[in-house]
């Protein structure tokens, strides 16, 4: 059996537990107010920050998702967006952490987080790529953690690809120089983190905050709490009883 070598994690409903549509809904109201005196009507506004998600969702990797998302933004408002983009870089430097309150820190994460360092393992964040790094970091350190804890971390500057598919994980293998089966994948989504299996990553679903959509059958997967997660990983690399 390979050696695991690294541990990736993903951020929101696994290092740092939230609601996602109470987080979904509360980000709209605030980028929404923060474009009004713009003159961008709210509607619409929303519409096409989810147009160009769903841009980001199917990029195919040849350009970052910064750009396809703009390129997206612009075809819907026109280049005279770019004039505007500052606000939006400054909403996600100020208004964003609003949305801190939404979210229930756990401590079990640095925890968890300190405990696999110590264990060995390289640590990447392999969140979604589809927020600024700097709205990345500021998740990072609602999660009571510090960018600096993680060797790599996706946004939508560094990557042109997100989940689920599953080229992302081997993107994010071959960042940090390993092989996909040399890396195991913590995540609460059964679809979007449990993809990761497809392509020789181990997985494990954190089921505090899980996401399930299709109700898939996770029984063979490993799952459970930071405490199971934890003992999974110390035996991860030991040999199978025989």
């Amino acid at each position: 059996m390979t050696k695991i070598k690294a541990i990736l994690f993903d951020l929101d409903g696994t290092l740092l537990p939230v609601d996602q549509e109470e987080f979904t809904k509360a980000y709209f109201g605030l980028v929404a107010a923060k474009a009004a005196p713009l003159g961008y009507e709210p509607k619409r506004l929303v519409d096409a920050v989810w147009a160009g998600t769903i841009a980001m969702v199917k990029n195919d990797g040849k350009e970052s998702n910064e750009t396809v998302f703009w390129k997206k933004f612009s075809s819907i408002f026109g280049e005279d967006i770019q004039k505007d983009r500052e606000v939006f870089d400054d909403f996600y430097r100020v208004e964003f952490n609003e949305l801190r309150k939404i979210c229930r820190p756990d401590p079990d994460a640095a925890a968890a987080l300190k405990r696999i360092k110590a264990l060995g393992f390289r640590v990447a964040l392999a969140t979604n790529p589809l927020f600024p790094s700097v709205a990345t970091e500021n998740r990072i350190r609602w999660a009571g953690l510090e960018p600096g804890d993680f060797e790599f971390y996706t946004a939508y500057e560094t990557i042109g690809l997100s989940k689920p598919n599953p080229k992302y994980y081997l993107e994010v293998a071959n960042r940090i120089g390993l092989e996909p089966n040399e890396c195991a994948m913590v995540g609460n989504d059964a679809f979007e983190d449990g993809i990761a299996g497809t392509v020789g990553m181990r997985v494990f679903l954190l089921t505090d905050c899980l996401i399930n959509k299709d109700n898939r059958d996770i029984s063979a997967i490993p799952h459970g709490g930071f405490k199971r997660m934890m003992e999974w990983a110390e035996r991860l690399n030991q040999p199978a009883a025989k």
